[in-house]
């Protein structure tokens, strides 16, 4: 038996087999097969294929050839002229409507970690010491020498101290962060240039962080700035540098005199009391764009009026100078601050040795002897007296406070500061001689001295009428723009003019406070430089 096989597809041109070129060949077993010379045409058509076998019980020699033709074309209808259709399993999938898939939602991100909750080190220790002038001959107590501050600088690493920056001690406090177990900020008031051309370098050199406690009336430009005062673009120059500034109230007054210098400015005690505590705070963060979170009480002296409103103007911190060791419980309104005189050693070694406690300058039961004493004490001028000098003699006899310690008495008058002082302990009278001639009307006398191991604070009033020009603008409030030239500086003598006794009245006393901390000493070289008291501000 012979077969032959025939395939047949469109042409690429047209829609008739018979145009494709058909031919028919025979193998060497008689068999004859068809195929298209076109073939290259193949792969990029659709087609039907016809296989078209042709059985022989002959071989093709004997039949008639035409006979084959016919069988052979019969295949051919089975192949379509018309363009080939895909089959219907395919047609039923076109026909389908055409399913969108959409795609998968990206996977949820996971969920962050629960926030790790910091556990603050509240052992952690801490030390604050404050510095004012620095000077190579100092003037008072409250001035030190700079070879003296870089050695006490290097003592405070020998010690095992490590300073850090007043921003991270109110962290520690906030429970932000962990500190050194032994760690100490060092702070300078009131805004003095030696701050910046004396201290800061040295500082620097140590790589210490230090926090400047400005009073803003001081600032270049201020109702209370003299030749010694910082300009704001001085200070805008080292807070850019990472300094650190807080505020020391407006006009440096003690905050617990309830009739003194400034306040007939103001309805009430109070309302000066927030301009000086918030008022301050609002420009310093105005003027170098800052955040204050910090005080330092004028002459570290507060009660709980003060502190209260210091707390509610936005204060985290508020500073006394009552030395001491500071904890993470340590009260935030009544902070200690070891004030570093150059005339008492013992201070900055009572720092390194972490010694000290208590609330501070404060009211409270220890301020009752002070205000005994007061309440027999005989001062010159009276309490509520008015005078006619523009430099009265300031007189006290201390009998009355007990075993007052030579050496620690100090007098301070509103609008001039410390004045040279000169106590005799066998008749008990202190002396205060003024060098310079009041400003106001109104004038606050405010006395100290150290008795049987703590501070002893009184003070009395008297009104000055030879004072006839008004209080120099600007106190109480923003500070001018304008600068004021410092002129008209005057220097007290390098001695004190003793003052024989005289006849005194009684006083009627204010509120006094007492505290364990050893009382700042006016030396003999007490003055006025620049028209700002040399040593009269803390």
């Amino acid at each position: 038996m012979i077969r032959s096989s025939a395939w047949a597809w469109p042409s690429e041109n047209k829609g008739c087999c018979g145009a494709a070129g058909w031919t028919l060949t025979k193998n060497g077993q008689g068999c004859l097969h068809s195929r298209a010379s076109k073939s290259e045409n193949f792969r990029n058509r659709p087609f039907a294929l016809v296989r078209v076998v042709v059985c022989f019980r002959e071989p093709p020699a004997t039949m008639n050839f035409r006979t084959l033709i016919t069988v052979l074309l019969l295949g051919l209808p089975l192949a379509s002229c018309k363009k080939p259709s895909l089959p219907n399993s395919v047609k039923e999938v076109d026909q389908t409507p055409a399913v969108v898939v959409e795609p998968e939602p990206a996977p949820a991100p996971a969920p962050p970690p629960p926030p790790k909750i910091h556990q603050p080190d509240t052992k952690g220790s801490v030390i604050v010491i404050c510095y004012h002038r620095f000077e190579d001959k100092p003037k008072d107590g409250l001035s030190i020498t700079p070879a003296a501050f870089e050695s006490q600088m290097q003592a405070i690493t020998d010690h095992g101290f490590t300073v850090i920056g007043l921003q991270d001690f109110l962290a520690w406090r906030r429970g932000e962060k962990s500190i050194p177990d032994k760690s100490c900020v060092i702070t300078i008031d009131d805004g003095y240039r030696s701050g910046y051309d004396v201290a800061w370098p040295i500082l620097k050199k140590h790589g210490f962080p230090f926090t400047m406690f400005i009073y803003t009336a001081f600032v270049k430009g201020g109702a209370l700035a003299g030749g010694g005062s910082l300009s704001w673009g001085e200070l805008a120059e080292m807070r850019d540098a990472g300094v650190d500034i807080q505020s020391h109230t407006v006009n440096h007054q003690s905050l617990r005199v309830k009739k003194g210098k400034f306040q007939n400015q103001f309805p009430s005690y109070e309302e000066w009391l927030k301009e000086e505590i918030a008022g301050s705070k609002r420009q310093l963060e105005s003027q170098l764009g800052i955040s204050v979170k910090a005080i330092a009480y004028p002459y570290g002296i507060h009660s709980d009026v003060v502190r209260a409103i210091a707390m509610e103007s936005g204060y985290e911190a508020a500073f006394s100078t009552y030395g001491q060791r500071l904890t993470y419980h340590s009260p935030a309104d009544q902070l200690g601050r070891y004030a570093v005189e150059s005339t008492k050693p013992k201070i900055f070694a009572d720092a390194l040795s972490m010694i000290g406690g208590g609330g501070g300058m404060a009211e409270s039961a220890s301020s009752v002897s002070g205000q005994l004493a007061a309440v027999s004490m005989v001062t010159v001028p009276n309490e509520g007296e008015t005078v006619h000098e523009l430099k009265p003699v300031i007189k006290a006899n201390l009998a009355t406070m007990g075993e007052v310690e030579p050496g620690t008495v100090e007098i301070r008058v509103s609008g001039v500061g410390a004045v040279p002082v000169k106590y005799d302990p066998a008749t008990r009278l202190a002396e205060g001689t003024l060098m310079q001639p009041l400003k106001d009307r109104q004038v606050t006398v405010l006395l100290s001295a150290q008795v049987n191991g703590r501070k002893v604070e009184t003070r009395w009033n008297f009104v000055c009428d030879a004072v006839t020009s008004p209080a120099s603008p600007g106190h109480g409030t923003a500070v001018p723009v304008a600068p004021v030239p410092a002129h008209g500086a005057v220097v007290a003598p390098a001695h004190v003019v003793p003052v024989p006794p005289t006849g005194a009245s009684q006083a009627a006393p204010l509120a006094p406070v007492a505290t364990p901390n050893p009382a700042p000493t006016t030396p003999p070289q007490g003055g006025v430089s620049g028209g700002v008291p040399a040593g009269g501000t803390r």
